[in-house]
């Protein structure tokens, strides 16, 4: 059996039927394994556009761009690209945008990687100092009410809103560098 056809854990479906449901028509992301059932899916429906960024700061203009187009968006990505937002998401406090961004959390559980940490341990602070409501989600029977909480908040409240997804949701990841 190939890890591709592997079913995805239930809390991987709800956030995608949240964001469907909600009428989210454009889903801009950084390729991220925690991640990648949602973009599966966003990709296999003929409703919704994924959009590959480069650098995730383009998905906070991405974000803005849909709303003012008259659309729906979000945007996924890991904690470590947080950091590389921080200046962008001026854009969202000056314009008054409702944004949602879903973040899989990296330098926390069971972290391999030392250059995950620093970001890992910031990520809330950062959003929170450049007025981003944070929500998280530390077990799967948390992920759906938790998102849509934040998507509630986004989009009917329009506020910016970060829901973070714990990294022991995704599970332990190892290295598999040469040996």
């Amino acid at each position: 059996m190939t890890s591709a056809s592997v079913a995805a854990p239930t809390w991987q479906e709800e956030i995608f039927s949240i964001l469907k449901e909600g009428g989210v028509r454009q889903v801009a992301y950084v390729p991220d394994a925690g991640h990648a059932h949602v973009i599966r899916r966003v990709h296999a429906d003929p409703d919704m556009r994924g959009i590959v960024l480069t650098t995730e700061e383009e998905g906070v203009a991405t974000v803005c761009g849909a709303w003012l187009g008259g659309e729906r968006a979000a945007l996924l990505m890991q904690s470590s690209g947080v950091g590389n937002c921080i200046n962008m998401l001026s854009l969202i406090q000056n314009c008054r945008f409702p944004f949602l961004t879903l973040v899989t959390m990296r330098g926390e559980w069971a972290e391999f990687n030392p250059w995950q940490g620093p970001m890992g341990k910031a990520t809330q602070g950062a959003l929170e100092l450049m007025g981003v409501t944070v929500l998280r989600a530390t077990k799967p029977e948390e992920v759906a009410e938790t998102v849509q909480a934040g998507f509630d908040a986004a989009f009917q409240g329009g506020e910016p809103v970060a829901v973070l997804l714990s990294q022991s949701l995704i599970g332990r990841k190892k290295w598999e560098g040469t040996k």
